[in-house]
């Protein structure tokens, strides 16, 4: 039985309604970004009125908190239940697929990489913090597993391979090529996962 099993009609309600409006969030923050979203936005695209969004939230800093946190819950619930049988670079290319997936329907709003505002506020809540420094320690391992195994240069700083993997996901370069590329999604994945593990050399092995 579900978390929804267990509620009331009427707490069953209210958590919907809240799912509702952080969907809307994700949506406002991922067209409009921080600064020019408003409440009002947000109700607007919730379909709710602006009194019950702030039954549930007073704030958008801690809307976009909340989406943020649920996006790192998300990330890590993908990583948990990733096929066992998959070696460490293939763990670190579904995990990107995957992100690059939510990203292109509107779900992975780009809020640390482009707002300091954005990033202070972030870093003083401890339950966005503390998965945030989970997920990293996560990929550390994953990473020095690579390396180990021979997958990724042992000569690069883990440091330098996360940052730079986790730069993939805000790539303008998934904009450019849907929208003057005209690529479908599921080749602007494979062409960004090619690009971020194989390089472009010619040498480059076919993915």
């Amino acid at each position: 039985m579900g978390i929804f099993g267990r509620l009331s009609f009427k707490d069953q309600t209210f958590k919907l309604r809240e799912q509702a409006v952080l969907e809307a969030t994700t949506r406002m923050l991922a067209s409009k970004g921080f600064d020019l979203m408003t409440m009002d936005d947000v109700a607007n695209e919730a379909g709710v009125s602006k009194p019950s969004l702030y039954k549930h939230f007073k704030s958008k800093e801690e809307l976009a908190t909340e989406v943020m946190i649920r996006l790192l819950d998300d990330a890590l619930d993908y990583l948990t239940g990733q096929d066992p049988a998959l070696g460490p670079i293939d763990r670190l290319r579904d995990l990107l697929a995957w992100a690059l997936r939510v990203r292109l329907d509107g779900g992975l709003p780009f809020l640390p990489s482009t707002s300091p505002q954005v990033r202070g506020m972030l870093t003083r809540n401890l339950r966005y913090l503390s998965r945030a420094i989970k997920l990293h320690k996560t990929l550390q391992r994953i990473v020095e597993q690579a390396k180990q195994q021979g997958e990724l240069n042992a000569d690069m700083p883990t440091d330098v391979i996360l940052y730079s993997y986790y730069s993939r996901t805000c790539d303008p370069a998934v904009e450019y090529l849907r929208v003057y590329g005209k690529y479908a999604d599921e080749d602007i994945i494979r062409h960004m996962l090619k690009v971020s593990f194989d390089g472009l050399s010619a040498g480059s092995r076919d993915g």
